[in-house]
């Protein structure tokens, strides 16, 4: 090409160039008087209205500041609901590498309510230690279900979450030998890829088990419960992310799919009650229970977070009327400081006890009634840690589950968009671009690994206390510490409580 011709085509290319610049400059000025009369004519937002264009911007920054702020704003021990040292462990739990630190703790140990474990001076060496045994759940149902493991996956329905991630939940808990709970949106056939222990899970919309009005089918439950892989049914009266409200599934989850698993219809929101119709009193409780342990031969029990304590005496003393074989297999408390379900914030922030006092308060009114063999207690509530999971053990829970834990060991980087159908990693979104990113195989192997070292961790705790297994820690082996600085043995917080609540209902 001659000097002349390639002048000719650059003079051509920057004309071009010059143009769409001008007319790039033109639609954006068109755009912004456009933005401006918008912005100057509604009347919903006072910052667009009294800035207009520039205010959107306000809109935009605090959008973002979800994201970045866990990135480049919050320090590693301040977040919510999680903070970044937290996630860090579990990702590296999951991942199964290095979770060693140097040059000391960055945790506070000062501030109240701070939990320390008393390490013994002489620990169980490697050679001593023991193997946590399986737990007996259902000594009075046809088919008792023994726990192989003292740490599994909490309830989460497919549904909230996607098909891919329930699909590596399930693979990832048969690899680890532990259960997965799956939650009370019905049971896919997701929960059973993985040929491994399901806990089946049923709400007050009695999803999946329900009949045209809404109330409990025997012949569905009954052929849920004849599923090999189901070991236990769980009545959820309330969960921590929304106690006295029920579930909902936004109009654009409900796919034919879901609708079908559910018995709902496609493309509706779906809204659960906010209780049981046919529950209203301990007795209710008690008469369900012995209806589904009937239809099913399986262990039953309930999930509540524990508000008024009432009727937790009230449902005791009804037990030693009816007999020890009435009662509950079982009882799931739920913390409540919220979960994976999407709820109202007064709900989340407002409403229910934390588990640090709805445990140990369950445990000793168990003890003073003398159930404490019969009916186990599981757990939940941001127990994503080893340190969770032992004072939970330590406090005198049976089995400890987490829902958020292994959602970040499939990859969640706590996005807050979960009830959006826009997860970026896929977990919670039904929109299949979102969810090529999750590697079923590879997130799989990841929930293994995260349960494998939790128990690992916390067995190491339990040994760094003197004892041979999780299940031999007590409430001796922890102090917390009080208003005056100084800590306080765990064993001699919690009988206050319990003698409280005696006076009150005498």
């Amino acid at each position: 090409m001659s000097s002349l011709a390639l002048m000719s085509f650059v003079k051509t290319a920057l004309d071009w160039i010059g143009a769409v610049l001008v007319f790039a400059l033109l639609l954006l000025v068109l755009v912004v008087i456009i933005l401006y009369i918008i912005d100057k004519t509604q009347r919903k937002q006072t910052i667009r209205r009294n800035y207009p264009v520039i205010g959107r911007f306000r809109y935009f920054f605090e959008h973002l500041g979800e994201f970045f702020r866990q990135y480049f704003f919050a320090m590693d021990r301040e977040e919510m609901p999680f903070n970044r040292a937290e996630r860090s462990w579990a990702y590296r739990a999951a991942k199964n590498v290095s979770r060693t630190m140097a040059f000391g703790s960055t945790r506070n140990l000062n501030p109240t309510g701070t939990v320390m474990f008393l390490n013994d001076p002489f620990p169980v060496l490697e050679r001593d230690a023991q193997k946590s045994q399986p737990i007996i759940i259902g000594p009075y149902s046809k088919n008792p279900y023994s726990v192989p493991s003292f740490f599994n996956i909490s309830a989460m329905s497919f549904g909230a979450l996607s098909k891919k991630a329930v699909t590596a939940l399930a693979k990832g808990s048969a690899k680890a030998g532990c259960w997965i709970n799956t939650g009370e949106g019905g049971l896919s056939p997701y929960h059973l890829k993985g040929d491994g222990d399901v806990v089946f899970q049923f709400g007050t919309a009695k999803y999946g088990v329900r009949n045209e009005a809404g109330e409990l089918d025997d012949d569905r439950l009954k052929e849920i419960a004849n599923q090999p892989q189901v070991k236990m049914i769980e009545i959820k009266m309330s969960q921590g992310a929304k106690p006295g409200k029920g579930g909902l599934l936004p109009a654009e989850k409900v796919t034919d799919e879901i609708a079908n698993i559910r018995g709902i219809p496609q493309g509706k929101a779906s809204i659960s009650p906010n209780g049981h119709l046919e529950i209203t009193s301990v007795s209710d409780l008690l008469d369900m229970i012995h209806r589904v342990r009937g239809v099913s031969g399986l262990p039953v029990g309930f999930k509540a977070v524990i508000g008024s304590h009432q009727y937790l005496i009230d449902l005791l003393d009804e037990i030693k009327i009816r007999g020890i074989e009435s009662a509950p297999d079982f009882i799931s408390i739920d913390s409540a400081d919220g979960g994976t379900g999407a709820a109202p914030q007064p709900l989340f922030d407002y409403v229910g006890l934390p588990l640090k006092e709805s445990l140990p308060l369950t445990i000793d009114l168990l003890e003073e009634y003398g159930l404490r063999d019969r009916i186990k207690v599981i757990c939940a509530g941001k127990m994503i840690t080893p340190s969770g999971v032992a004072w939970a053990m330590a406090v005198g829970a049976d089995i400890v589950v987490s829902a958020r834990g292994f959602m970040f060991a499939l990859g969640c980087i706590q996005a807050l968009q979960c009830s959006n159908n826009t997860c970026p990693t896929g977990i919670t979104t039904h929109d299949e671009d979102l969810q090529k990113g999750l590697v079923i195989s590879d997130k799989a192997e990841r929930v293994a690994n995260y349960h494998k070292n939790m128990v690992k961790a916390v067995e190491m705790i339990a040994h760094s206390c003197g004892v041979k297994s999780p299940s031999e820690l007590k409430r001796e082996h922890v102090r917390v510490v009080t208003e005056s600085g100084l800590s306080t043995p765990l064993d001699k917080l919690h009988p206050y409580q319990v003698n409280e609540i005696k006076s009150k209902q005498l």
